[in-house]
């Protein structure tokens, strides 16, 4: 069968003896130990492996709901028999036990696998703050993988692990989960034990989960969200204040005002993000006006006031030894907070209180808000060039969340034109953990986007690509007819050089249309985008005449469906192939 994509699927595989547990599990650990993205930290052995199957061959596979599950775990997190490092070498040590989130994954029969990069000392959402090297993301290695819990993020993504643990303080579990395609889950605050994680901010941090599918989340978390008494920040599981409801049909969605979201210039984030709106509408979703200002308000207290003093006190006699062993931007950051006095502290606690009644008054008209995960995402080398603003860039829709104790999930929400990931947040009051878990469930049943960086899809709905070349092209008229049948953006492309295209008459809206010509024929750019194979009748019955389907010639010789016109549509259109396509040509209107 094709390589498993949930763990209900994997368990299948394994009861039916299609799949060897120990066959399988060590070609995960060979694909870890192969990797050159900078995921990994260090890995389990062959022994070590050996002892994790001689447990499992003690129990049925009925009898341990992650049987033989492979995982990754941020090495903030502990795990017996490898080193914890939190991203920094000479702080590493080698604990006796693991965690204890940790410890309930092994005991349901999940093996780990190793330990993953981040940001050192969970500090920074880029993914680039490691002496071990900037994690690459799983699209384009070119580009961060986002942070603070890079590796895990991307080892779920190539499919070297079917879930991960990271953490999360400002946003380390989302932003990376929307840069690698992936659901990052964090929960409330307490659900999910920190004892035996390396603190970053102690009143703040959250143990995350990364999947490459929604409804391996509701699983984890039930396993996990256990009360600690080891964990003096633990908290059982609750109700939340009021009920949220689990389907999309008449949700209350909070939309923040266009003038309080900033994408920092990514035209491509902010179509794909109006796009989602427009789907969650299609679904059922009653979107409502919101105010997001005293949100990002209260997000600004997170850096610019007292709460990087915890950062300092979770590493201080670390740190007072030698700030040297950490990275400068490390040192940038922690050291500022030697100077926060402790009436500043209580000073900000009165404002983050202030902000506290005001929001969650607010979050009480909605059932959920929905954001932006991330604005924009950045090359390498781009946050190299200036570390500290462009992260912060990326923390505009996160910082708030753990300050003012809500649940969030970050989702897919499609690609860039580019091919590049982008993901949606949507926030809640706390405990509202198993609501969002269902609402991203229930998107990607709908969204029908590729699995993390894999390039296969959740369900077993037989595909067609189809190659568009006007309207139909992500972010004009009539794209919505294209992503209302579950088609999504597979590449970005030209045609081989023997074609020419024509501005149609007639409209709105205006239309091209694709002729082949041997002789006088060029390159065009193109969108070839994946529809399932039952909504290609209804999507060729809203095309009129003279448009048909026909196979086109790609650039690299591939022939794919799509859009070509009829000889006899020609009549009065304008040849356009000079402006090398359809974009070309309504640029040079303006």
């Amino acid at each position: 069968m094709t390589q498993p994509i949930t763990i209900t699927q994997l368990l299948d595989t394994y009861r039916e003896g299609t799949l060897s547990v120990s066959e399988y599990l060590q070609k995960k650990l060979t694909q870890a130990q192969a990797d050159t993205r900078h995921v990994w930290l260090s890995c389990i052995t062959s022994t070590q492996l050996d002892q994790y199957l001689d447990a499992l061959s003690a129990h049925n596979i009925d009898d341990l709901p992650l049987y033989g599950v492979p995982f990754a775990i941020k090495d903030n997190i502990d795990l017996a028999g490898l080193p914890t490092t939190a991203g920094c070498d000479a702080y590493r040590y080698h604990p006796e036990s693991s965690a204890f989130v940790v410890e309930l994954l092994i005991a349901a029969g999940a093996v780990p696998i190793g330990k993953t990069s981040l940001d050192q000392f969970a500090t920074g959402l880029v993914g680039t703050r490691s002496p071990w090297g900037a994690t690459n993301n799983s699209f384009d290695p070119e580009y961060i993988s986002g942070g603070s819990s890079a590796g895990s993020a991307v080892a779920v993504a190539t499919g070297q692990v079917m879930f991960a643990l990271g953490t999360d303080t400002a946003g380390s579990g989302r932003v990376p989960a929307a840069f690698n395609n992936l659901f990052g889950l964090k929960p409330t605050k307490g659900v999910l034990s920190c004892q035996g994680v390396v603190p970053a901010c102690r009143t703040l941090d959250c143990v995350t989960f990364f999947t490459a599918n929604g409804d391996d989340l509701a699983l984890l978390h039930q396993l996990t969200a256990v009360s600690d008494p080891q964990d003096s920040f633990s908290r059982p599981f609750a109700s939340p204040r009021q009920p949220v409801p689990m389907t999309w049909q008449n949700l209350k969605v909070g939309v923040p005002h266009p003038s309080q979201l900033n994408f920092f210039g990514h035209d491509a984030y902010q179509a794909l993000y109006q796009q989602v709106l427009t789907q969650l509408e299609n679904m059922g979703a009653e979107l409502i006006p919101f105010d997001l200002s005293p949100y990002l308000q209260a997000a600004r207290l997170l850096y610019d006031g007292p709460w990087v003093a915890e950062r300092y006190a979770a590493i201080e006699e670390f740190y007072t030894q030698d700030p040297s062993r950490c990275l400068p931007v490390i040192q940038t950051i922690i050291g500022q907070a030697e100077n926060i006095t402790a009436a500043q502290t209580f000073k900000a606690m009165y404002q983050l209180q202030d902000y506290q009644v005001i929001c969650d008054r607010q979050l009480a008209e909605v059932d959920v808000v929905i954001t932006p995960t991330a604005g924009t995402i950045y090359t390498i080398e781009e946050v190299n060039q200036d570390p500290v603003a462009l992260n912060s860039n990326l923390g505009y829709y996160t910082n708030f969340m753990n300050l003012l104790d809500y649940s969030a999930i970050a989702i897919p929400g499609g690609f860039t034109p580019e091919g590049l990931p982008f993901g949606f947040t949507l926030f809640s009051q706390a405990f509202a953990d198993k609501s969002l878990i269902a609402l991203a469930g229930a998107w990607q049943k709908t969204a029908h986007l590729p699995v993390g960086a894999t390039g296969i899809y959740p369900d077993s709905t037989r595909r067609l690509d189809l190659l568009v070349c006007g309207a139909h092209m992500q972010g004009l008229p009539l794209n919505h007819q294209l992503t209302e049948l579950g088609a999504t953006l597979k590449q970005v492309t030209q045609t081989s050089s023997r074609y020419q295209l024509y501005a149609l008459a007639g409209g709105p809206p205006a239309r091209p249309g694709l002729v082949r010509n041997e002789a006088e024929g060029v390159s065009l750019d193109v969108e070839v985008w994946s529809i399932p194979m039952d909504a290609v009748g209804a999507f060729l019955s809203q095309i009129p005449h003279p448009l048909g389907l026909g196979s086109v010639e790609l650039l690299s010789g591939e022939w794919v469906k799509g859009f070509i016109c009829e000889p006899a549509g020609l009549e009065g259109a304008e040849n356009i192939s000079h402006f090398g396509g359809w974009r070309g040509y309504l640029t040079s209107l303006k």
